[in-house]
């Protein structure tokens, strides 16, 4: 006979709302390199390969994001180190937009903002405990017996 396992945890409400905004930045990573691809059509001829590779990048990274998520929802630890290390690159990368150009301070400064609420919501102490709590349950199950 097997040990009844424990039941699964609830997942908090900030890290529900986390795994939501990494599937939406994921989204919008893959729309946004639709659009970067297609726009190769309307550059000079030299530019054609960096727009395309910049495009298929965004793909490939929003993409990423979506797996990323999914493994977050299902309380993985090593999907939250992967989107922690992932948002700090983004984060990086949103700074030195911020301080090198004008037009996109803004949304920049919004996108932003939301990193720093992903991470924060998945190391903070009721997402700590949540992910703690998924690995205790899935280490505590006993596997059949052979």
């Amino acid at each position: 006979m097997t040990a009844p396992s424990r039941p699964r945890p609830r997942r908090p409400a900030v890290v529900a709302a986390a795994v939501v905004f990494v599937y939406l930045s994921g989204l919008s990573n893959v729309a946004l390199g639709l659009l970067v691809l297609l726009s190769r059509y309307r550059v000079e001829p030299d530019a054609v390969l960096p727009v395309s590779l910049l495009g298929a990048g965004t793909i490939l990274f929003g993409l990423l994001s979506l797996a990323l998520a999914s493994g977050l929802s299902r309380g993985s630890r090593f999907a939250r180190l992967l989107v922690t290390a992932y948002l700090v690159v983004q984060s990086a990368l949103q700074v030195v937009t911020i301080f090198s150009t004008d037009s996109w301070d803004l949304v920049a400064s919004v996108v932003l903002a939301v990193e720093v609420f992903i991470v924060v919501a998945l190391w903070a102490p009721p997402g700590s405990r949540w992910f703690r709590a998924i690995a205790e349950a899935e280490a505590s199950v006993v596997p059949p017996p052979v």
